[in-house]
């Protein structure tokens, strides 16, 4: 027989909304509004340290990055990232999920301030401290999405589960807003201050010295909110089920949920009990019980990764493509940086916002793997509208309507698997290793992120290879790498009938915590027909 669950878990699954989950959401949220604003307001600022550092006299066009320094300023963050995750992940399995939650914060605001002070003599020089300090940013960052996401999961009850830890996931699209709002306030501060010509009428005097401190600025500025709530994370005591099932002391568990709660649980008497011996990570009951799901969150995450990074990242690409931003050389520096800013801010306000709170709204109503699939169908369909008649949205008079059709794939990535795919691994892994299987699930998506910032950056180049940027090899063109993207999504459609639907459950009930002290194979295999009968059948 599945054994009863502790009474301290049930408590908290059967708790009504209060403040505290509010504080927990705010508080868990404050990580992905600075993991946003930092990760996204470097694509801001490329082009202006292109003109800064890479000008060369009596070019036609402003000076740009070249493509492996434009490569590591935009990738780096993502690879410390991604080892952040595995490596944090699994750290709050092993240490508990409070003890390691403040170090990844503390690592954020000293790497966020550290980023903006790149000083040197080159630009080799200030590019390679950049680059260093957004490795560790982005480490810092990492260990946020496995932490955040698991210490939501164990507070939440299970009828808003799903709303709460997508509303900590949401707060990524107000650090996207808050980056673009910031840099267009700080470029048309600069800009009334240091007007300057055009660089057509004046290449050196069109990039102001002063304009070094813009992106500076930016960056730093992405310590603050995170610095803000460090206090406030140090204070959340440990989650109930990492104290309760990991480091089986109910008595802590009750004590510390009672304070949260406002309400007396009490503790139930430490049972005695022979030591079982659980399976481990990787084991073979491990697989036949979640390797399906481990497959399923990996592959989503890692496909959705590579459309939604390649079109964030290269926004400002696909702008200038279609005429939004008019060529760098009629703009000064500053001009460019606020002409950026106000697109990408316009794109966020419009689609990416909205977006994440469609799916706070809902994901507890029609469910996880239907938003999931919604997503990933609407996302293939309007990709292939804007990239079959791509040289039509291509003419002045129809670029409304492609920021239209542009904007609706972010909204249906965020009204779908960008939000889901971040939830469903908190719910249905056990407690021991729910952190570390996240991590995995999250490390899967940042790679596809590399894969989709840098394959996006030489796919999207002009087939001419006299159209290309500097230094680019000759591309298949923006049509044909839309294209490509579709063909992920869809992939990623059909990798999601891997993924289970956590709808109105117990974590205990979908990791199967509860069957483990089972006695029999029979009861076993009853309990994983149970599971996979309801695998990919939306729970209504």
């Amino acid at each position: 027989m599945a054994k009863e669950q502790i009474q301290v878990l049930n408590a908290l699954d059967v708790a009504k909304t209060q403040w505290y989950h509010f504080t927990a959401i705010i508080i868990a949220g404050m990580g992905f509004f600075t993991d946003a604003y930092d990760l996204f307001c470097v694509s801001l600022v490329t082009k202006l340290l292109g003109r800064i550092y890479y000008h060369v006299d009596g070019a036609p066009k402003p000076g740009t990055l070249p493509p492996n320094v434009s490569a590591a300023v935009n990738g780096v963050a993502f690879c410390g990232t991604l080892s952040g995750q595995l490596f944090f992940g699994w750290l709050g399995d092993k240490m508990g999920r409070k003890k390691v939650y403040g170090m990844t914060l503390m690592l954020m605001v000293i790497c966020s301030v550290g980023s903006g002070l790149s000083f040197g003599h080159s630009p080799k020089s200030v590019m390679a401290t950049l680059c260093f300090f957004r490795f560790w940013l982005g480490f810092g960052i990492g260990g946020d999405y496995p932490l955040s996401a698991t210490i939501m999961s164990e507070y939440s009850n299970k009828k808003t589960r799903g709303a709460f830890i997508a509303a900590v996931f949401a707060m990524q699209g107000f650090g996207i807003l808050a980056g673009g709002i910031f840099a267009i306030i700080i470029s048309a501060a600069f800009k009334a201050k240091f007007d300057a010509p055009p660089y057509e009428v004046d290449p050196a005097g069109s990039t102001v010295p002063e304009a070094d401190y813009i992106w500076r600025i930016i960056v730093i500025v992405g310590a603050l909110p995170a610095a803000l709530t460090y206090y406030w994370r140090m204070k959340m005591p440990e989650t109930a089920r990492y104290t309760a099932l990991v480091a089986k002391n109910t008595k802590q568990a009750a004590a510390d949920m009672s304070k949260v709660l406002q309400v007396e649980i009490q503790a139930e008497p430490q049972k005695e009990e022979p030591e079982k011996k659980s399976y481990g990570l990787f084991s073979k009951e491990f697989l036949s019980r979640h390797g399906l799901h481990l497959l399923g969150t990996t592959s989503t995450w890692f496909l959705l990764d590579i459309a939604f990074y390649s079109q964030n990242l290269f926004q400002k690409d696909i702008f200038s493509a279609i005429g939004w931003i008019p060529p760098a050389k009629t703009m000064n520096a500053i001009d460019e940086v606020y002409r950026i800013a106000r697109a990408q801010t316009l794109i966020a306000l419009c689609s990416t916002v909205p977006g994440y709170w469609f799916t706070v709204a809902l994901i507890d109503k029609i469910g996880r793997f239907a938003i999931q699939l919604m997503g990933f169908f609407f996302m293939t369909v309007f990709m292939f509208a804007l990239a079959i008649p791509y040289d039509h949205w291509t003419h002045k008079d129809n670029r409304i309507g492609f920021v239209v059709m542009y904007s609706l794939t972010f909204f249906f990535a965020n009204f779908g698997p960008n939000a889901t795919t971040f939830v469903v691994p908190a719910e249905i892994f056990p407690a021991r290793f729910r952190s570390t299987c996240h991590g995995i699930s999250s490390a899967s998506g940042k790679l596809g992120a590399i894969v989709g910032a840098f394959g996006f950056l030489y796919l999207a180049q002009n087939k001419d290879k006299s159209k290309a940027d500097a230094g680019y090899p000759a591309g298949i063109g923006v049509k044909n790498a839309l294209i490509v993207l579709g063909v992920v999504n869809i992939l990623g459609f059909f990798f999601t009938f891997l993924v289970p639907e956590a709808k109105g459950r117990s974590l205990e009930e979908m990791s199967g915590e509860n069957d483990e002290d089972a006695g029999t194979t029979e009861e076993l295999e009853q309990s994983h027909s149970y599971n996979n009968n309801n695998r990919t059948v939306p729970y209504v």
